[in-house]
């Protein structure tokens, strides 16, 4: 009697940074060069994908876009972890950022954990640090701020007014991920529980890419200066007395004209219409 012996995969989960390809790490550069498969986000540089993927590796869009409600479900992407690694494939799931910073890495971790497929976590830079450089705002200039934080307002509940009044009033510098739609909102929040007049806010757009913007403003004229301003995605917030060094120390420069630099989810799922197939066939 025969016994079947599975031989399992590996799974990288893996960081392209925030845009710019220069700041792909090496290893993960090695990683997408060894690829059977690469599970890609949205906010992943096409030049990375063009440039660092095995040429005969398959490459499967499953970014999300949530406020525009197309979006690959987790379920999808846990499901084509697990199917592609057990098969023997060595799979990069590739994150925009930093694999560990406001992603679904929990997630993934948990099925692959509970599936004992071998897996790697390979950090990166993530957009609070690409932005922050980018738009010479060091985080925590001597002097100006001895902390930083990493934060989220993408939904009225997720920071609470108690929250709200620590962060009012703490020379911290404060950096919102995925916010830019609610920016007015923590404005807002920040003015209503005291914050410092000395206390400046940052927009960046796409950062690191080129297409960058920088947008800045003192926090209380945050509103008179860009009220009702559509922001393209990604954008990141900073605020603090920090943001005061970009008029001196900027060394990027804005773009004049404005453009999309990462695809959008319709698009990328011109490329991939066949997802669902692939974990029907497993």
């Amino acid at each position: 009697m025969s016994v079947q012996i599975n031989t399992y995969g590996k799974v990288i989960l893996a960081a392209a940074g925030p845009g710019d390809p220069e700041l792909l790490t090496l290893k993960t550069a090695r990683y997408l060069q060894q690829a059977d498969v690469v599970l890609t986000d949205r906010l992943v540089s096409n030049d990375i994908l063009k440039q660092y993927v095995n040429p005969q590796a398959e490459i499967v869009y499953v970014g999300k876009q949530c406020r525009l409600g197309a979006s690959t479900p987790q379920q999808t992407i846990n499901d084509l972890m697990v199917q592609f690694s057990t098969a023997g494939k060595l799979v990069v799931r590739l994150k925009g950022g930093d694999a560990s910073i406001f992603s679904n890495i929990l997630d993934e971790l948990q099925v692959l954990k509970a599936n004992n497929i071998p897996y790697e976590i390979v950090p990166g830079v993530t957009a609070a640090l690409g932005a922050a450089a980018y738009a010479g705002i060091p985080l925590t200039a001597r002097g100006y701020s001895t902390a930083v934080r990493f934060l989220t307002y993408y939904k009225s509940d997720v920071v609470s007014d108690q929250y709200w009044q620590e962060l009012a009033v703490t020379n911290d510098t404060l950096v919102f991920y995925m916010s830019a739609d609610t920016v007015e909102g923590i404005v807002s929040k920040l003015i209503r529980y005291s914050i410092g007049s000395d206390k400046h806010i940052a927009v960046i757009e796409q950062a690191t890419t080129p297409w960058q913007q920088v947008y800045t403003s003192g926090i209380y004229d945050y509103v008179k200066q860009f009220q009702g301003h559509s922001f393209i995605s990604p954008s990141l917030v900073i605020i603090g007395k920090v943001v005061n060094l970009h008029e001196q120390y900027g060394w990027f420069i804005n773009n004049p004209e404005r453009a999309h630099y990462f695809k959008s989810i319709a698009s990328l799922q011109k490329n991939t219409n066949n997802q669902q197939a692939h974990v029907s066939r497993a």
